[in-house]
């Protein structure tokens, strides 16, 4: 039995659609009814990290876990690694970040992640970290303006990145999840190139035939901005993590997707050309 947890997130969505027939399969999600387009064979359980039973309803006969945990310093690692090893779960693959591997990132997100991986390694199981760069889709943030405005805003426009396909991290989450060989290895996985945000907006323009303008933000609009989705202390931390992206710390390109699929990670313009139509309608 392989579990599945974030099964209705950005990777979680794209790794059901890729599992092989064969394995017994359950998704664990606080609302089961809005896992959809998945096999009827798939076991739907609904909870919460901070429900012991419902943890433990999940995690029962398990032998593989894709672990995604979002809520940032909120002990969900914990819990579910306590659970995992009470249950008897032989292997757990964590989904964590690029960022834990530098040692200039010291904001609330980096450490919480970094303690996340802390908690598998020394939790008597088998373990895998995957350690994504930023997801593509971040720019689907884009798309309303995109739609409306045919303009681009974002902050440190010229700062690069080596954003990866959410698809990508989920084929390599399929690999280590369905074969032997991973445990004890944590995977770092970018895009084939860096990019930055006013090169995506050039992109992307050339893919919809219209001419976007790319809008700076100023520090203090990108935070009002994201203050508007996340609490203040994350905020805070991910405006440290662009300061970081600005100084080149996240402009390293990665060859593991290849390595680990067999084919070269996808570029953004192709990540781009498969969901022209949120920026178009």
């Amino acid at each position: 039995m392989i579990l599945v947890t974030g099964a209705t997130g950005t990777v979680g969505r794209e790794l059901m659609r890729r599992l092989p027939a064969g394995p017994r399969v359950r998704v664990w999600v606080r609302d089961p009814s809005k896992v959809a387009g998945v096999p009827a064979a798939v076991e739907r359980v609904g909870g919460d990290y901070g429900d012991p039973q419902a943890l433990a309803r999940a995690v029962a006969g398990v032998r593989t876990v894709f672990l995604v945990t979002t809520r940032v310093g909120g002990g969900d690692d914990a819990r579910f690694v306590a659970a995992a090893r009470a249950a008897g779960v032989r292997r757990l693959v964590k989904l964590s970040a690029a960022a834990v591997l530098d040692r200039q990132a010291d904001d609330l997100i980096t450490r919480w992640q970094r303690e996340g991986e802390e908690l598998l390694r020394a939790s008597g199981m088998e373990w895998t970290l995957l350690r994504p760069r930023a997801f593509m889709s971040n720019s689907l943030a884009w798309a309303a303006s995109v739609r409306s405005e045919r303009t681009v805003r974002a902050l440190y426009g010229r700062s690069a990145n080596a954003c990866v396909d959410p698809g990508d991290v989920a084929e390599v989450a399929v690999r280590v999840l369905t074969e032997e060989g991973h445990a004890g290895s944590a995977y770092t996985l970018t895009g084939p190139q860096a990019l930055t945000a006013v090169e995506q907006t050039r992109q992307l323009g050339q893919l919809l035939g219209v001419r976007l303008r790319f809008e700076e933000l100023s520090r203090d609009e990108a935070r009002s901005g994201l203050g508007r989705r996340y609490p203040a202390r994350v905020v805070e931390a991910l405006l440290e993590s662009a300061e970081r992206q600005r100084a080149g710390a996240k402009a390293q390109v990665d060859d593991t997707v290849r390595v680990l699929t067999g084919r070269r990670a996808r570029p953004f313009r192709e990540w781009a050309g498969n969901h022209l139509d949120v920026f178009t309608s």
